[in-house]
């Protein structure tokens, strides 16, 4: 079940609010782990077996870290969850390499990605290496354990919610209107961001990518898949962050605006911050971060970003993209610092960069990939043909929407004409807005046949 569905906004959303609104105060993590479960059941179906295997492990763990000798238990809980998604995200890539190496007959296993996995098994994780640290205490109730880990909103595709920014409000939050009011508005903000632009830009380019293509073909799909990635995801958080509000949980921004950035450096201050994080917290500093000799810090950026690319996927092209932005971090840090700043160069550098690294991110098939990047720089092939030229006029405005969208341009304008004294007017616009856009991105949705999150894969 996905959050832009007729089945979650119509049947699943509201028998959970009629449930959670109407029991004591004590029963509401009840309600909430049981529809989560019911949430991951209907996608993933007996796979629930292994999330409530995953909570029972992790909580066990996490009691006796902090009773017991403790290092040895973060060692079995580190091996238990690093092992779990090895098994079920890296053996067929792992088989299929060692095969391909030694020209023996290929050979797969029949293993199904469990949604989620790679969300919740960091989340484990960060509860054990938090509980370790002394920088929560263990979650002596097995119930609300389980209610962190599989709490429907995060489950599936993040952000990553770590156990000491939430622990306090899974027994004492407090919902109110006003929170819930703000829950909604950036819920339908994250649908039309998903329904309405990232939906949209897949149909251009799968339209593109069908016809002859050209130059400014490659340069058009290469920008659609960018904006579809980040309109797809950064929908999908809003919408989490929208459900999190609405059940009284205040999750951490996991976008801020990271296209406009002026170098890559801050693109991944902005651009999924929540794995940034954890990979900063739980392995760069680790490692020694940046409080060591040059070639070790190379060695914590390199191990980050090698990670970072495998931990999106079991393919070559994810690992060839996270050393990409290694490189470009690397040239950053020690040579191109001083002339990056605020200036419009600056932005156009860090745009591009990202660009060309979504091609990578989105094509697995590294032949196909060889080809792409070629036609990106012009090589063999034309500058511009007919169906370019249709296909542009066709999607401008998607293009300039996506485009507008991307910076908080529009926010900042309507924010300074509300403190004067159009305020009423504009307040009752952003309302009429925001019915809108839930009406247009229903309409899309029954009209749909593609619908899926791009990270439900990874």
């Amino acid at each position: 079940m996905i959050f832009s569905s007729i089945s979650f906004l119509f049947f699943f959303l509201p028998l959970l609010f009629l449930c959670y609104f109407i029991v004591p105060k004590k029963l509401k993590n009840i309600v909430l782990l049981i529809f989560s479960l019911i949430f991951y059941f209907i996608g993933e179906k007996w796979y629930v077996l292994l999330l409530l295997f995953s909570c029972l492990a992790n909580y066990i763990c996490g009691l006796l870290i902090e009773k017991r000798n403790k290092k040895i238990y973060l060692v079995i809980g580190l091996i238990i969850n690093i092992g779990l998604l090895i098994y079920f995200k890296y053996t067929n890539f792992f088989l299929t390499t060692f095969t391909n190496l030694f020209h023996l007959n290929k050979l797969t296993l029949n293993i199904i990605l469990p949604l989620g996995i790679s969300f919740f098994t960091f989340q484990n994780i960060s509860y054990l290496v938090d509980v370790y640290r002394k920088s929560v205490e263990s979650q002596k109730s097995f119930l609300t354990y389980c209610t962190y880990i599989a709490l429907f909103p995060q489950l599936v595709a993040g952000p990553i919610v770590r156990y000491k920014d939430v622990c306090y409000e899974l027994e004492n939050r407090k919902e109110s209107f006003a929170l819930f009011s703000e829950g909604v508005k950036r819920f339908i903000i994250g649908l039309g961001k998903k329904v309405l632009i990232a939906d949209t830009l897949y149909h251009t380019y799968t339209s593109l990518l069908s016809s002859e293509m050209s130059f400014l073909s490659y340069w058009l799909v290469a920008l659609a898949f960018t904006f579809q990635i980040y309109y797809d995801f950064s929908g999908y958080s809003d919408m989490a962050i929208g459900l999190g509000k609405m059940f009284g949980f205040n999750f951490k921004e996991n976008f801020n605006y990271p296209l406009i950035s002026s170098s890559i450096t801050e693109f991944w201050r902005r651009w999924h911050m929540s794995l940034s994080s954890f990979f900063k917290d739980y392995v760069y500093i680790p490692l020694g971060g940046n409080r060591c000799s040059l070639i070790k810090n190379i060695r914590n950026i390199f191990v980050v970003w090698l990670l970072t690319g495998f931990w999106h996927g079991a393919d070559w092209n994810f690992i060839i993209w996270g050393l990409y932005f290694f490189i470009f971090l690397i040239l950053e840090k020690f040579v191109l610092k001083k002339y990056l700043k605020k200036g419009i160069i600056s932005h156009i550098y860090t745009f591009m960069i990202v660009v060309i690294s979504f091609v990578v991110f989105n094509i697995t098939d590294l032949s196909s990939l060889t080809t792409f990047l070629k036609s990106l720089v012009g090589i063999g092939i034309k500058f511009i043909n007919f169906e370019s030229i249709y296909y542009l006029k066709n999607n401008l405005v998607i293009y300039s929407i996506a485009f507008i969208g991307m910076g908080p341009f529009l926010k900042e304008v309507l924010n300074k004409i509300k403190k004067g004294k159009w305020k009423n007017v504009i307040e009752c616009l952003s309302f009429i807005y925001i019915l809108l856009v839930f009406f247009l991105a229903i309409s899309k949705i029954i009209s749909s046949s593609f619908n899926p999150f791009i990270y439900f894969r990874f």
